[in-house]
């Protein structure tokens, strides 16, 4: 089935593909989560929400398998990786708890608010859930192992950040050869406009393909 993708059309078997929900969580889609906390704007958010709502009703109805990623760490950090690795400094959540110690165990914590995907967008029963600790939903988590059992070729990407997991996560797609598709009105970046426009530059020239949620739907209704 041929998309209208940019740069260029691609082929896809909507019978080997799969829709990624990146990290649609109370962290980085609402007010007092970690992205409000730390200061980005998320005017955009439920917009983003609104339009992965959309895509996930089709999705499901086509009978496309859905795969939600959850940043989150256990209480204690453990799975951090801690001080020795660059995780415990560069990662988001994990900066702002040990700069304040009152947000320790609230931030990217399983079974916070945090950690939950916003209720809008909440995983169904069948959907696949997979909680990640690092920015790549590929790293150290069984993704890739449940992709190929089902058969999955393709990816269509959504989610927020765009230029921090998701694009981390369909870089990682493109280098184990599945095919990397960002539906662009369906993702948020976190920082500037132009935070979202060199992701759309590198994907469509170099990792992947983008279309719109209206191609999606177009194909999927």
């Amino acid at each position: 089935m041929i998309f209208k993708a940019r740069p260029e059309p691609v082929d896809i078997d909507l019978a080997k593909s799969a829709v990624v929900v990146v990290d649609m969580q109370n962290a980085f889609a609402s007010k007092k989560g970690i992205l409000d906390i730390a200061g980005a704007d998320l005017s955009g958010a439920p917009r983003v929400v609104s339009v992965i709502s959309q895509l996930l009703g089709a999705a499901r109805a086509a009978s496309l398998p859905v795969v939600y990623l959850q940043m989150g760490y256990k209480a204690d950090l453990s799975d951090s990786g801690g001080p020795e690795s660059p995780n415990w400094h560069k990662e988001l959540g994990i900066r702002l708890m040990n700069c304040r110690p009152e947000l320790k165990g609230t931030l990217v914590t399983e079974g916070t608010w945090d950690f939950a995907v916003v209720d809008e967008l909440a995983p169904q029963p069948g959907d696949i859930v997979i909680v990640k600790t690092r920015y790549s939903g590929f790293a150290r988590t069984r993704l890739d192992a449940e992709l190929q059992a089902r058969g999955i070729r393709y990816l269509f990407f959504t989610g927020i950040a765009t230029n921090v997991c998701v694009e981390s996560t369909l870089r990682d797609a493109f280098f184990l050869d599945y095919w990397p598709i960002l539906i662009t009105d369906a993702c948020m970046a976190a920082g500037p406009p132009t935070m979202q426009e060199s992701t759309l530059f590198n994907i469509e020239s170099y990792f992947g393909w983008t279309v719109s949620s209206g191609e999606f739907l177009a194909h999927t209704a």
